[in-house]
């Protein structure tokens, strides 16, 4: 869901500034060349009656971006941390073309099912697709699409337009009988996974990562460019969560003594092997809001409002 969380003020490292500028300023070279969709506004599918193109938006932009285009419950929520925490500016969603702009790194909705349309409107654009244990993923997709699905109806759900047609897209929600069966939802992983491959086959601004594998943060912050010595670790689960927050999980587990509770209000611990940085698994068990809990000045709200107001791109899928 869009993130609405105040950003509270943070000191951050020189480093991490350093990390930051060396994503925004990074521009394409003369003789990029993407073919190819583009330009601006609302899904017409979606909501005809409010389409608007415009038409003097330029079909790309002269700035590196960071897209994550795992599938949701892949990690896609720690990677956004990790991120921030290295000095990026993170949308975890962006609902609006204003949160493109303002965001280095973009995940989850719509990037997991637009990556091509944002491939051409960023032709500097890096890209990192995250995998899972079908074992885990599954159960946890079910999850999701549990509390998800009465949300995502085209015409009575609350969720945001956009993410009903990303997710119509690539789960097909609307068009089989249950969204949430095992079977239906393998494949829907993997076409998506085999589709990704296959559009970035050979290209070096692809990476692919688990991100429950040793190391895993340092293969993506020297992917990025990034260097390692920002506060990614234990500052992460520390700061997580918010002082009222941290105590009202305590009641709420105090009250209901399940270790399942506990273990979905609460960041499990960071790996800090000699293998590399590891990812902090925020988002663990049935726990889907550590994004909106987790409180940085670096988040862009999905729903972040510009000269074009809250306009979207006008690509279609």
């Amino acid at each position: 869901m869009p993130d609405n969380a105040n950003n509270s003020p943070a000191a951050t490292h020189a480093q991490c500034s350093a990390n930051a500028q060396h994503i925004g300023n990074a521009v394409h070279a003369a003789n990029t060349q993407h073919t190819g969709h583009s330009q601006v506004a609302t899904p017409d599918e979606m909501n005809p009656e409010q389409s608007s193109t415009l038409s003097s938006e330029p079909a790309s932009v002269e700035k590196q971006k960071v897209f994550i285009i795992g599938l949701p419950r892949t990690g896609t929520t720690s990677v956004s941390v990790a991120l921030l925490e290295q000095g990026l500016k993170v949308a975890h969603m962006a609902f609006t073309k204003q949160a493109f702009m303002l965001a280095d790194a973009i995940s989850d909705v719509p990037c997991f099912s637009d990556y091509r349309q944002l491939d051409d409107l960023f032709p500097q654009a890096k890209f990192v697709y995250l995998e899972r244990d079908m074992v885990k993923w599954v159960p946890s997709m079910q999850m999701l699409l549990g509390k998800m699905l009465p949300h995502l109806e085209a015409k009575s759900g609350r969720f945001h337009p956009i993410m009903k047609r990303s997710f119509r897209h690539t789960f097909a929600i609307d068009k089989v009988a249950d969204p949430a069966d095992k079977a239906h939802l393998v494949d829907c992983y993997q076409r998506h996974k085999n589709e990704v491959f296959a559009y970035f086959q050979g290209r070096e601004d692809f990476i692919s990562l688990d991100i429950s594998h040793a190391g895993s943060l340092s293969r993506l912050l020297q992917f990025l460019g990034l260097t390692t010595d920002c506060p990614t670790l234990g500052q992460v689960t520390d700061r997580a969560f918010s002082d009222s927050q941290i105590k009202s999980a305590s009641n709420q587990i105090s009250q209901e003594g399940t270790s399942q509770e506990k273990a979905a209000v609460q960041p499990l611990p960071v790996n800090t092997s000699e293998h590399g940085l590891d990812f902090p698994k925020l988002n663990a068990g049935t726990h889907v809001a550590a994004w909106h809990e987790y409180k940085h000045p670096n988040k862009v709200n999905s729903n972040s409002a510009g000269p074009q107001s809250r306009k979207f791109f006008d690509y279609t899928l």
